[in-house]
């Protein structure tokens, strides 16, 4: 029954925000109210194509934010394949979305900033897996999701073709929207000084990238980063021989680039990336170190103590690389051949002394170990190491798997996690991971969402003890309990060293 009244009132009061640029209006959504498609920066269209995100020109009157932004440019991705994830795809997409609880005390709730993965090529904020809700109602913390963005438009470095092209565009949307956060969360019922980033894979991999970047200092608090994949991310001199490529390919001079159709742009950047597989493990897409934004490498960056040690949750799963495996992908080495041209161009001396880790080789068991570990295992433990010596670390491994993962033989793949921590089992993917997560949710998702939400607001307890170079202590996190265990893969993870 539609509300009526004073009821009616309150409602759509609860939901009017004022921004720093505007009046926003949102809705309410089982208890959690929502602002869909809020712009945190200029669009970056036109003469902002490939320049840094400038702030949102204020509006006048109430703006209705209850319509999703259209997703960044994209290939078709069965992580958001559900009938209610967005379908519009467009440059103008720099948007976040926000929950919250329907109630908030005085003096704000936590907040917690999710960044989407997807290789810097695919993923967006608004897809369902990512839905914020649960976390919002269940944590009584407000979510942000951002949408930044990717390909040829945000995670291709052509900095070095001059002015008029800045780097690291996916970094910086990141960065703008965290600034939106800091200015502007209070009004949704969020406490700018207690906020946490977290994301997964290219998200992660972003999460570590701010970690190690002054301009990220004071936006916020504590971060967790869920299978970052570091490899994504390459030097400077690495990405202007990219860039210079990619001008021949497109055949024009620098001053016409901005102007070309998306789809020119988009089949020259997809080629180079194509090739960039022959030179596993640094691809097209992704961040660029060398730079102002981005100084040193995250790996490097921690060793130097160049980080903002603020406290971190990090970790893997354990079979991540075995849903890429069914495509062979040369990116990720998990063949025979893939597995020698990675060594032969990464660490030919350490090939033996690696694969001698993997008494199962070649069976495809250890090949997908080895491209788990080549691509994220080996990377995080590095991190952690570095990291736990300047800031509160805590590091986790993803067991649990699913009877549906079991049977297609995949095991915890990469990205499974995420349904357990957002409560998403309604998405698209949800609904094939766990068909009856909607009406039982599996203990595991329970146990991880909450460590999330006490990590976030500062309840953490002691049954995770901090990460450490001497015990190397992680949280195995399994279906039906979690335990502590001191260096879980230490074999594997010894033989990695030095490699990364």
């Amino acid at each position: 029954m539609a509300a009526t009244g004073d009821t009616a009132d309150a409602e759509q009061l609860s939901t009017i925000v004022r921004t720093s640029a505007g009046v926003l209006r949102g809705t309410t959504e089982g208890g959690v109210n929502v602002w869909r498609g809020i712009a945190y920066a200029e669009q970056p269209v036109g003469e902002r194509r490939f320049l840094a995100p400038a702030p949102v020109q204020p509006w006048s009157g109430v703006r209705d934010a209850l319509e999703h932004g259209p997703l960044p440019p994209q290939g078709r991705s069965f992580v958001g394949g559900g009938r209610d994830d967005p379908k519009i795809r467009d440059e103008a997409c720099l948007t976040v979305t926000v929950w919250s609880p329907a109630a908030v005390p005085a003096g704000g709730l936590p907040v917690m900033v999710w960044i989407p993965g997807g290789a810097f090529v695919y993923g967006a904020g608004q897809l369902q897996l990512y839905n914020g809700s649960r976390l919002a109602a269940n944590g009584n913390v407000v979510v942000v999701n951002v949408t930044y963005r990717l390909g040829v438009f945000g995670g291709f470095e052509l900095s070095d073709l001059g002015p008029g092209f800045d780097d690291n565009l996916c970094l910086r949307d990141q960065l703008a929207a965290l600034a939106w956060v800091r200015d502007n969360i209070a009004g949704f019922g969020g406490d700018p000084g207690r906020v946490t980033v977290f994301g997964e894979s290219a998200g992660a991999t972003s999460v570590l990238a701010l970690l190690a970047s002054t301009a990220a200092r004071g936006l916020f608090t504590r971060a967790i980063a869920q299978s970052p994949a570091l490899p994504l991310i390459a030097d400077r001199e690495t990405r202007a021989v990219q860039a210079r490529r990619f001008l021949e390919r497109l055949d024009v001079t620098v001053d016409e680039v901005r102007a070309l159709p998306q789809r020119a742009l988009r089949r020259a950047a997809g080629m180079l990336q194509a090739e960039s597989v022959a030179r596993t493990p640094v691809l097209a897409y992704g961040l660029t170190h060398g730079v102002d934004l981005l100084p040193h490498h995250p790996i490097e960056a921690a060793r130097l103590g160049a980080v903002s040690g603020a406290p971190l949750i990090i970790g893997t799963n354990t079979h991540e690389a075995s849903m890429f495996a069914w495509g062979k992908p040369p990116m990720l080495p998990t063949t025979r051949e893939s597995i020698d041209g990675y060594f032969s161009r990464t660490a030919p001396d350490a090939k033996d002394r690696v694969l001698g880790a993997y008494p199962d080789f070649p069976r495809r068991r250890a090949l997908v170990a080895v491209g788990s570990d080549a691509m994220f295992g080996a990377p995080t433990w590095a991190f952690a190491d570095a990291y736990s010596r300047r800031g509160p670390t805590y590091a986790y491994r993803f067991d649990h798997t699913t009877w549906t993962l079991r049977v297609l033989g995949l095991g915890a793949t990469h990205g499974s996690e995420i349904v357990h921590v957002q409560h998403s089992y309604g998405s698209y993917l949800g609904r094939k991971l766990h068909p009856l997560g909607r009406r039982v949710q599996p203990s595991v998702g329970r146990r991880m969402q909450r460590t999330w939400l006490d990590f976030s607001t500062g309840r953490l307890g002691a049954e995770w003890p901090l990460y450490d170079t001497e015990r190397r202590r992680t949280r195995v996190i399994r279906s039906t309990r979690d335990d502590t265990v001191a260096d879980p893969d230490e074999v594997r993870r010894s033989v990695w060293e030095g490699i990364h």
